[in-house]
């Protein structure tokens, strides 16, 4: 049922002393003000007359914070975690597929998921037991996961959430980007903009609001091992967006942080270092087919991907390169100083190849990157066969051979099964 900003079908809820405006205003929301006390019982979870009052009350604080009026009322769904696994699954649908086969060997190429995982699999083994809640564009609702018909709710993940469906509401979500890294820089700006209105509420619920206290958090149990590469990359908007929507209000408040829905990030780069935004956009890379006749590009549009900075961190990070340097903390001379990469997966009959070119913004950075990258592969117990090859034993789940080739401030690798396809895959 769509309910009006504003307007209550089937009567106001209970709210506070005050009246309801005429008219809908910013802070207020389905008949209960921003500073309005909710009458539930909290202990049992929120039945769902408790969860509309919550809800409501959680709205108005909402646009309180990031000055923006909800045009219509967000409805909130609640499915079981196995219903959650379960659309999780239909959406990775088959792991043999085209695409499943080509982003696997994505991953492969920065040392993530190994040529024994599937990516689709391992995603779900990550998001399948630790969301809470999300927001979907295409049913304009926010859908709590619990096993419970009467779930607790927790405070952040709600406000969080109804930061999207106002987003949505006002700029539209739902854009498909090309790239992995693309994808991730449009998030950083949706997730950094969710994060500050989510740590400014609960900065507010340290005294100047009373807040329902926070659920004790419970896990709902892991699907397999988990993977902190696959972590850190998609938790680089969480982590690095809200630095970058900071940056952005600082330029010029809430309306500079509006005005870059209408132009998004161009790379994680541009997250990760706010002052680049929006004029140092990435370059674009050339990678021609030089392939045998035996190996040829999937058919996936775009045949490529580009995996980013971000991306690129994770994979030293997770790879123990980085020493004591902090997680979530994405800026690292490994990294830094990317300017642009392109991945293109290739197959022969079963067996996986692909070409990673990556430009960098100097010689110097360029170079520092290779070593760091041959001493990823010497983590791995790889053997260096002369001219830029290096050989990964059998004994490793990234058992290949791989050319390491640098030009100026250009770096292209290529990854074969054997030494003797490398140029097949790709030709000197």
């Amino acid at each position: 049922m769509l309910v009006l900003a504003g307007c209550s079908v089937g009567g106001p809820l209970e709210g506070g002393d005050r009246d309801d405006p005429a008219t809908d205003r910013l802070g207020w929301e389905d008949g209960y003000w921003h500073d309005d006390p909710v009458d539930v019982t909290f202990d049992d979870g929120l039945n769902e007359t408790e969860r509309r009052r919550v809800v409501a009350r959680t709205m108005a604080r909402v646009e309180k914070i990031r000055g923006l009026e909800f045009e219509s009322r967000v409805p909130v769904a609640v499915i079981s975690r196995d219903e959650y696994r379960q659309q999780r699954g239909e959406r990775a649908s088959d792991p043999d597929s085209e695409f499943n086969r080509w982003n696997d060997q994505v991953w492969e190429a920065i040392f993530i998921v190994d040529e024994d995982e599937s990516v689709a699999q391992t995603l779900d083994s990550v998001f399948g037991s630790s969301v809470q809640g999300y927001y979907s564009p295409s049913k304009d609702e926010i859908v709590l996961v619990s096993n419970s018909e009467t779930p607790t709710v927790d405070r952040t993940t709600l406000s969080h959430e109804l930061v999207h469906a106002l987003q949505d509401q006002h700029f539209g979500l739902g854009t498909n980007p090309e790239t992995q890294d693309a994808q991730l820089a449009e998030d950083g700006l949706v997730e950094g903009d969710a994060n500050v209105v989510e740590n400014t509420y609960e900065r507010r619920c340290g005294g100047q609001w009373s807040c329902l206290s926070r659920p004790e958090s419970g896990g709902g149990g892991g699907s397999g091992p988990f993977n902190r590469g696959l972590f850190t990359t998609i938790f680089a908007p969480y982590a690095a967006g809200p630095g970058f929507v900071e940056e952005l209000k600082q330029r010029g408040g809430w309306d500079a942080v509006d005005d870059a829905y209408d132009q998004y990030p161009s790379s994680t780069e541009q997250v990760i270092h706010p002052g680049r935004y929006p004029d140092d956009k990435p370059v674009r890379i050339t990678l021609n087919d030089r392939s045998s006749a035996d190996w040829e590009r999937f058919d996936v549009d775009p045949e490529y991907d580009t995996v980013g900075e971000a991306s690129i961190y994770a994979m030293f990070w997770a790879n123990d390169q980085l020493g004591d340097h902090p997680q979530y903390d994405y800026t690292h001379p490994y990294s830094t100083g990317w300017d642009g990469d392109r991945v293109v997966p290739y197959e022969n009959d079963g067996q996986y190849g692909y070409v990673w070119r990556s430009e960098w913004d100097s010689a110097d950075e360029a170079r520092e990157f290779v070593a760091a990258y041959r001493d990823l592969l010497r983590s791995h117990d790889a053997e260096a066969r002369g001219d830029g090859v290096f050989v990964v034993p059998e004994s490793d789940p990234y058992a290949d051979a791989f050319r390491v080739q640098r030009s100026g401030a250009t770096v292209t690798i290529v990854n074969a099964p054997t030494t003797g396809q490398l140029d097949d895959v790709h030709s000197r």
